[in-house]
């Protein structure tokens, strides 16, 4: 998954709330909500995980709208899972 040739996975990760940022890089966390982006064109989405006490927001960007869409579908699907779970499915079957 890439944005202009750079991978965008994992997201960058910015504290929204909870106890002090602890600054998360990587494939950390709980996936708890995929949120849509209200910037057009629709080409990128939110996540938001949980990570020791605190949330953190991540967004992923694409080149493709459609692939964006699949790939949103498919993470609401992995709500309550680790981060790094979801990192390694296999989604060899979008090429």
């Amino acid at each position: 998954m890439s944005r202009n040739g750079a991978p965008n996975w994992p997201p960058a990760w910015t504290w929204m709330r909870g106890r002090k940022d602890k600054y998360p890089k990587g494939e950390v966390g709980i996936l708890k909500a995929v949120l849509p982006s209200r910037i057009k064109p629709e080409d990128r989405f939110f996540l938001l995980i949980s990570y020791q006490g605190s949330e953190y927001l991540g967004c992923l960007l694409f080149d493709n709208r459609t692939f964006c869409k699949h790939i949103k579908g498919v993470l609401q699907f992995c709500c309550n899972r680790p981060i790094a779970e979801i990192g390694s499915l296999d989604l060899s079957y979008t090429l």
